[in-house]
């Protein structure tokens, strides 16, 4: 925690000089002394203390200074530390003056100048506030906090962004939260510029890329080297494993993310099929766990960073980035995974992130303490969901297009959603419809069975129908089937049986898991014909790892 601010102002130089001696002696190991010789330059300071979120403890002041007086400092200081301890230093003339203050400003206590000696004439004193102070003081806390409208699309990315990337932060309503907008004003920052980021050091963000945040919080966004023995694409499950197997058997690698590590599985709220962990743990836990892994063998992580293009220069594959910077490497492992298809219905692009989320949106759920919200879709992301609202929200209703979940969840998920009173599971029916004006209000039901409509109050619907590959990038590079997915080994095309692959340039059949492209391998949800689970792409980045060795082997590289 940073240091509790002892604060002075005083306009006599050599006064001022004595009172940071003094403070400084006797309190310097426990609280930051800051000075200010006018009244105004140490408001300055305590806006810049707040918009740092720095607490204050004192402010030992001087009453006679001719810009601005000491009452007349405090009375606008309490605005802004109303629980900061007040002490005013006065000449003998000036008791008056401070016995009213205590009445107006409820001053703690009045300080006849000189208080020589500082042992008995001024330690005794600010020791027993600061005890008062620090009876009540609450430390603040110390991360990114994020100002910002609640149904603000913008506000709603920032939030998802830095809890995806595992980033501590406060968020302030500014509709709800005075001391919001107290910030927003002391920031000097108009609506339109919201979310507002607040830093520790000061220094302010509006309404920023996630580039931006990224490179503030100290994410790394672009690579140190030009050439890597093995470069990752994604950032899920997959992709982690291959980054700690590749890194711990030597490869220098290189692994990109578009969005935040932990990809799809990294949102949910609970995996708990996963072996080794017979309790469950959350995806963020598995995330923070690989990431950690992954750093601790020397894997470089870039987040967020997007590959858009990809080529051959033999004898090295070409990455091109979306800030046109190109990479390159001896092996490529696509491990992009999957994203979910968007809800094709009225009024539904509007409101994303008001209201309407793809995927779990953890960051939002205490916002719909006590509300009832729906849950569209009916596999495992979508169950363990509903289990994790459920927490938090009075009612929570799952709606599945198929006859039961059976055909898509599995048993344990089914088990837990049944034995829990406030989820509700409708089959047979759809969102077609989405209503609101700054907000989400009402969503448009079809039941299929009867085949009616209904429109029901709805806080909020998080939306899991489906997944679509991020493969555009490699369209017209790699061979994909008609859904988009990678195809690799032997599902690769050819026109006869015993034939290598359409195209395929080498005298040795393609690995199990590498593309129509040599050297580039498939791991995880993206690939065609893969197991939607955790482990099994965990599996298969492990396997990818084996199978670039082998390439470089009989590539002699």
């Amino acid at each position: 925690m940073r240091k509790p601010v002892l604060l002075a102002v005083d306009d006599d130089q050599e006064v001022l000089k004595a009172i940071e001696r003094d403070l400084r002696r006797e309190y310097g190991p426990r609280y930051r002394v800051v000075v200010a010789s006018s009244g105004p330059r140490a408001l300055a300071a305590l806006r810049t203390l707040q918009l740092r979120n720095d607490p204050v403890a004192l402010l030992l002041v001087d009453q006679r200074m001719p810009e601005m007086t000491g009452i007349e400092f405090l009375a606008e200081a309490l605005k802004l530390y109303p629980d900061a301890k007040r002490a005013l230093l006065t000449a003998y003339a000036d008791t008056d003056v401070a016995i009213n203050a205590i009445n107006q400003l409820k001053l703690d206590y009045y300080l006849v100048k000189p208080w020589d000696p500082p042992e008995s004439q001024l330690y005794p004193v600010l020791n027993d506030l600061l005890e008062q102070w620090r009876a009540f003081f609450r430390p603040p806390f110390e991360g990114v906090r994020v100002v910002g409208h609640r149904w603000s699309p913008l506000s709603y990315q920032v939030k998802d962004f830095l809890a995806r990337n595992q980033i501590p932060y406060q968020w302030m309503d500014v509709e709800d939260d005075d001391e919001a907008r107290k910030l927003v004003e002391l920031a000097g920052a108009p609506s339109p510029s919201l979310p507002l980021l607040l830093f520790g050091d000061g220094t302010q963000l509006s309404a920023p890329t996630s580039v931006q945040v990224a490179e503030k919080i100290g994410l790394r966004t672009k690579a140190t080297l030009p050439f890597y023995d093995l470069i990752i694409i994604g950032g899920g499950p997959a992709a982690l494993a291959s980054a700690v197997y590749g890194a711990s058997e030597g490869l220098k690698t290189l692994m990109l993310e578009r969005q935040a590590p932990g990809g799809q599985a990294g949102s949910s709220s609970r995996i708990e099929n996963y072996l080794g962990f017979p309790v469950g743990l959350s995806g963020a836990d598995l995330t923070r766990r690989s990431v950690a892994q992954a750093k601790r063998f020397g894997v470089e992580i870039l987040t967020p960073q997007e590959a858009t293009g990809l080529h051959l220069v033999e004898p090295y594959r070409v990455i091109t980035l979306i800030d046109g910077a190109e990479i390159s490497c001896h092996a490529l492992i696509v491990a992009t995974g999957v994203a979910y298809r968007q809800l094709d219905a009225p009024g539904v692009n509007e409101l994303i992130g008001a209201g309407v989320y793809y995927g779990a949106a953890a960051s939002e759920a205490p916002d719909y303490r006590g509300q009832d919200v729906f849950v569209v879709g009916g596999a495992n992301s979508a169950g363990q969901a509903a289990m994790y609202f459920s927490k938090y929200c009075r009612s929570v209703t799952v709606l599945v297009r198929a006859r039961s979940l059976a055909e898509t969840m599995s048993q344990y998920l089914q088990d837990q959603i049944a034995a829990t009173d406030n989820i509700h599971v409708r089959t047979q029916t759809s969102v077609i419809g989405a209503r609101g004006t700054t907000s989400l209000e009402t969503i448009t039901i079809h039941d299929a069975a009867s085949g009616s409509d209904e429109t029901a109050p709805a806080s909020a619907v998080f939306i899991f129908i489906g997944a679509a590959p991020h493969t555009e990038w490699v369209s017209g590079v790699l061979m994909r089937d008609s859904q988009g997915f990678i195809l690799t080994g032997t599902d690769l095309p050819r026109a006869k049986v015993g034939a290598r692959p359409d195209g395929w340039p080498l005298d040795r059949e393609p690995f199990l898991l590498e593309a129509s492209m040599p050297g580039v391998f498939v791991a995880g949800d993206v690939r065609h014909g893969s197991v939607k689970r955790v482990a099994s792409a965990v599996g298969e980045g492990a396997m990818a790892v084996q199978l670039v060795h082998q390439f470089r082997k009989t590539t002699r590289l």
